[in-house]
């Protein structure tokens, strides 16, 4: 949680040596969280098919996923004020290891309800890493250069929704013919269930080694001389968690942010259930291309803000911007590629249908909504800040609601038309940076 003169300071003794190491450290926790989080685009996908589930059913993955920020965040919050910052990082990574680790039995029994806990308990994990990261970040280096370290580490976080699609595929997603839809009809009811066991199985490999690295890395973290934070200094001065409602630009702000991630992780999440819908190959992957969009806007944002233009505006374009991809991937025709032979006629993806291209494109308008949103939100809170960070960390829920909500309208209408769902959520986060952010009591 960000104060506005944070009292966490690294020791005048620490070295520039230290401070090199630990930007190293919180770099490679960053990829590791990338990982974690976005291998669940491909995740959803294949559990649909190895555990016989509708769309709505695949996506409790992401229900069981985000729901831990919200369940255990105060908790962590409690954990990172015993431990530290750096055995929570450590301890974050072992609880991840722990998740990875169950599911090898998940991944046996084939039980998707083992697959949904070993989901939340990675989840937990990598929210008590989150707790002590950020803050940690923001504390290792100048305040004012904050926002760029920020940014920096979200190019390791989503370069890691790059490639870990990808490696998932080359590993688990081999061979997928054997278990088409056609195969499916032809086989009798036990042969179905020998095929889903067998699909399921080839989950344990890799989660296991998953589990390993996790482990290790917790014990490279505890062993390295990274420099620690301070206690807080100011217990004594927090304000009561419900002065926070007094302020609109961020109780507006923390529900910009909950539609936010939602249609993030509907963006990323989803896209391989759709190109599977669409019959694409490679559908697995598709979340790659999401990922690689995102890392675009990110390298647009660290270039561009704030010389070139500000905080609010960034966020006016992003959400302009999703507002238009979303109509286009609601209105395209299944089968029509003019966008995508118009803007990538030269690119390997010339002939991915438009629909799917702007389901993608929503990477780069979602990438600078994030960062701008947290700065307006947090602004004039003085004492309230700690608070009103807590709140924001709240709207992270929005990644476990809106994609159950658009599985739910996809079985019961189809695929594509859901995606209107993004309208209204993109409609919120323009309201906000038109106006909400500027609000400074409630009317």
């Amino acid at each position: 949680m960000i104060t506005d003169n944070p009292p966490h300071i690294l020791a005048p003794a620490t070295s520039t040596r230290q401070v090199t190491l630990a930007m190293g450290v919180v770099a490679l926790l960053f990829f590791v969280l990338g990982c974690a989080t976005w291998i669940n685009g491909s995740l959803i996908p294949f559990l649909k098919i190895a555990c016989d589930l509708n769309n709505f059913q695949a996506l409790w993955v992401t229900f069981a996923f985000y729901i831990a920020y919200t369940v255990m965040a105060l908790p962590a919050a409690a954990v990172l004020r015993r431990t530290g910052y750096r055995r929570a990082m450590g301890l974050g990574l072992a609880i991840m290891g722990g998740g990875a680790l169950l599911f090898v039995p998940a991944a046996r029994s084939g039980e998707y309800g083992l697959f949904l806990l070993a989901l939340f308990t990675l989840a937990s994990g990598m929210t008590l890493m989150q707790t002590a990261i950020n803050p940690y970040l923001v504390c290792i280096g100048p305040r004012d250069s904050a926002a760029t370290r920020i940014s920096i580490m979200g190019l390791f976080n989503k370069g890691a929704g790059v490639l870990v699609p990808l490696m998932f595929t080359s590993l688990v997603l081999t061979g997928m013919d054997a278990y088409s839809d056609d195969v499916f009809k032809a086989t009798d009811a036990a042969g179905r269930a020998a095929l889903r066991a067998e699909l399921s199985q080839r989950l344990a490999t890799p989660y296991a080694m998953m589990a390993g690295a996790l482990v290790l890395m917790a014990l490279l973290v505890a062993a390295l001389p990274i420099p620690e934070i301070p206690p807080d200094r100011r217990e004594g001065e927090r304000s009561s968690r419900f002065d926070v409602l007094r302020h609109p630009q961020l109780v507006l702000g923390a529900a910009a942010l909950f539609v936010y991630v939602g249609v993030e992780v509907i963006a990323g999440d989803t896209i391989g259930l759709y190109g599977q819908h669409l019959g694409l190959p490679g559908y697995a992957s598709l979340t790659s291309l999401t990922m690689a969009f995102m890392v675009v806007g990110y390298l647009a944002g660290i270039a561009a803000i704030p010389r070139y233009i500000s905080q609010s505006r960034a966020l006016q374009v992003s959400a302009a911007l999703g507002i238009l991809f979303s109509l286009v991937v609601t209105l395209a025709p299944a089968g029509s590629t003019v966008i995508a032979e118009a803007l990538l006629g030269w690119s390997p993806i010339r002939h991915v249908p438009d629909s799917v291209l702007c389901l993608a494109l929503l990477g780069l308008a979602n990438a600078l909504v994030w960062p701008a949103i947290w700065p307006l939100a947090l602004a004039d809170l003085g004492s309230d800040t700690a608070n009103g960070a807590a709140l924001l960390i709240m709207g992270i829920a929005g990644g476990a609601l809106l994609p159950m909500a658009y599985g739910a309208l996809s079985d019961h209408s189809s695929p594509q038309a859901a995606y209107w769902l993004l309208l209204p959520c993109y409609a919120w986060i323009l309201f906000y940076a038109l106006k909400g952010q500027a609000l400074r009591r409630w009317p």
